[in-house]
């Protein structure tokens, strides 16, 4: 009798232990998964560091076209490849360039393409030779194209036809330096660039020997990729081969498996479109549906038409699909994931009210940064959910700030005091082997910018990520905003105090203080600059309007322009910028001469009452 009292009790056990759990711990089993899944990760990883020869990202997609040779692997506009042909075309690449007087194995290599299959095929071949690579922005120019082909010391670049002119632009300093340029073309008659697409096509698609790479380690750098190229002086983030190995499993790690179709619209120069799309589709063997750029209008009907089940979105993706007329159709597709970041809580839940019941996997990371966050319960909102083993593994805290300071708010012993729970404060990550912050490439003034000491003890080093975040009562963590020298705008980074120094070498402007504002309807924050005329000159908009086209891409060029007579400083004579986001770009609340940029006009033009009118309404877009 007794033996069958306490059966009952296991067997009620067994029932009413999990409906308890999820009442009092309602993300018990999701973290219970997420950590599966996380050693599962974390296993495989170091199966992978402990192989000989060592195994790296390429040996992962030999993997996978040695199992599914004639599986589509890159569908283009209207051509499709397989992963055989994939792999035979960057043996063909890699063959050719090998074969030429400019260059050997292991030289940097400058990649200047826009999404499409040829970026691919050649980063392939650029493994295949041992070459660490350096994804060049295809919207930068002049100045700011050579100082990021500068920070990698390449000897070679590979551009794509249709960026010819672009490359004519600096090629009096490339030649001076020594570079070997190729353009992917059958033919070119510009002198000091050389046709490129001929060579490969008579060249053997043989493969490469393994020794060709034979020196690479895991702290070989594999690519460089550019800081958001926003600001005319990009900064170049180390990836070496250890980290790019562990971006094979952001997809997989999602759920996503060799049956699902990506839709890859992002640009390939930039880590979301690089990391996410491409290398984590080469650890799953899916199929990359790839985009030259993103189209709000063609979005969905792409998505039909390929079979799509997995999309990549930045924050501005969605309000932009969010924004397109509604169909009959809206939720007649496939998609099951989209995985990015930077999605506000209000679209996020337009979105699956519009276009169905699509799992959205929000995440937080960096390029160079040291430690990330997934939201894999799904809380609408919030950029990830902390845990104790995570914490564990990487390190990380939230510390208190001040804003007005721009620095660490620090205790009489001269430590960083940490936030509470539900208080807003600097996400900080400690620098281990683990998880380690390689910095920029030639550039380590700012790589030191980015190292905070002495935080929770006397010699400790973490990495200052310069965002500000909040975690909440049940451990979900919310991307609050950016301090200091950053702002967001159209999926891009945007630093302030290099806009800054762009504008202060004009001919006119003495003095400029960069910062964002908010334009409503508009995602992230527009660029505007406080700025004072060099004495003896005046505000010329021509002029001004000619620099920042000149050095900065269009989404990093300051819409608005305020013209001071004298900046505003703190006691410790840095540029106040609270109360100019706060005033923000309103003719009517502020006296100073207000400009904005037309590219109509190609000048900054008086912002009059009218056009601040039109574009608080929504009847201008920026």
């Amino acid at each position: 009798m007794m033996e069958m009292y306490l059966l009952s009790i296991i067997i009620a056990s067994i029932f009413i232990i999990p409906f308890a759990l999820k009442t009092l711990s309602p993300y018990f089993w999701v973290d219970v998964l997420y950590l599966r899944d996380l050693l599962r990760i974390f296993v495989t990883f170091l199966s992978r560091r402990r192989r000989r020869p060592f195994f790296f990202v390429l040996d992962r997609f030999l993997e996978q076209t040695a199992a599914h040779p004639d599986k589509l692997f890159i569908v283009f506009e209207k051509e499709s490849y397989t992963y055989t042909y994939t792999d035979k075309r960057s043996n063909k690449i890699a063959n050719a360039l090998q074969s030429h007087p400019g260059y050997k194995a292991g030289d940097a290599v400058a990649l200047f393409m826009g999404n499409e299959p040829a970026f691919m095929f050649t980063w392939l071949a650029l493994a295949k030779l041992g070459s660490p690579v350096a994804l060049l922005n295809h919207n930068i120019r002049t100045k700011s194209l050579l100082h990021c082909f500068n920070c990698c010391n390449a000897k070679v670049l590979i551009a794509a036809a249709e960026l010819k002119e672009a490359v004519e632009d600096v090629l009096p300093s490339l030649i001076e330096h020594g570079v070997t340029v190729l353009l992917m073309t059958k033919h070119c008659d510009t002198p000091g660039i050389e046709s490129f697409s001929d060579k490969v096509d008579e060249a053997s698609d043989s493969p490469l020997p393994q020794s060709l790479r034979s020196h690479i380690t895991f702290k070989s750098p594999a690519v460089y990729i550019y800081t958001s190229g926003t600001t005319g002086l990009p900064k170049a983030a180390l990836i070496n081969q250890n980290r790019l190995l562990i971006a094979l499993a952001i997809l997989s790690s999602n759920g996503v498996t060799a049956s699902d179709v990506i839709y890859v619209n992002l640009p390939l120069y930039h880590t979301a479109g690089f990391m996410i799309g491409f290398i984590g589709s080469i650890e799953t063997g899916s199929t990359i549906i790839l985009k030259r750029k993103f189209s709000a209008s063609q979005f969905w009907d792409d998505c039909r038409k390929n079979n799509v089940t997995v999309v990549q979105y930045i924050g501005e993706v969605m309000r932009y699909l969010c924004s397109t007329p509604k169909r009959e159709n809206d939720k007649d597709h496939k998609v099951k994931l989209a995985i990015g970041n930077g999605v506000r809580a209000e679209i996020w839940r337009e979105f699956l009210s519009r276009f169905g019941n699509i799992e959205v996997r929000e995440f937080y990371a960096s390029t160079e940064g040291n430690v990330g966050f997934v939201n894999y319960a799904g809380k609408v909102g919030a950029i990830g959910r902390v845990n104790f083993f995570h914490k564990k593994l990487f390190p990380y805290t939230l510390i208190r700030y001040d804003t007005e300071r721009d620095e660490p708010i620090r205790d009489a012993n001269g430590l960083c005091v940490e936030s509470l729970k539900g208080e807003t404060g600097l996400l900080v990550s400690k620098i281990t082997d683990i998880a380690p912050f390689v910095g920029y490439a030639q550039n380590e003034e700012q790589t030191e910018r980015k190292r905070l000491r002495n935080v929770l003890k006397k010699g400790d080093l973490y990495f200052n990520s310069g965002d500000l975040m909040r975690i909440d009562k049940d451990n979900f963590i919310y991307f609050q905003d950016r301090v200091g020298d950053t702002f967001r705008w159209k999926g891009e980074n945007v630093a302030t105090t290099e806009v800054s120094d762009i504008l202060t070498i004009s001919d006119c402007l003495k003095e400029a203080n960069v910062y964002g504002v908010e334009v409503p309807g508009h995602e992230g924050r527009i660029g505007m600059a406080a700025v004072t005329v060099k004495e003896g000159s005046h505000f010329d908009g021509s002029q001004i309007y000619n620099h920042v086209v000149s050095y900065l891409p269009s989404y990093a060029r300051p819409r608005f322009m305020r013209i001071q007579n004298a900046m505003e400083v703190t006691g410790t004579f840095k540029q106040m910028k609270m109360k100019l986001v706060e005033e923000s770009f309103n003719p009517g609340c502020i006296q100073d001469p207000l400009h904005i940029l037309d590219d109509h006009k190609k000048s900054y033009m008086p912002l009059t009452a009218e056009i601040y009118s039109c574009i608080i309404s929504g009847n201008i877009k920026l």
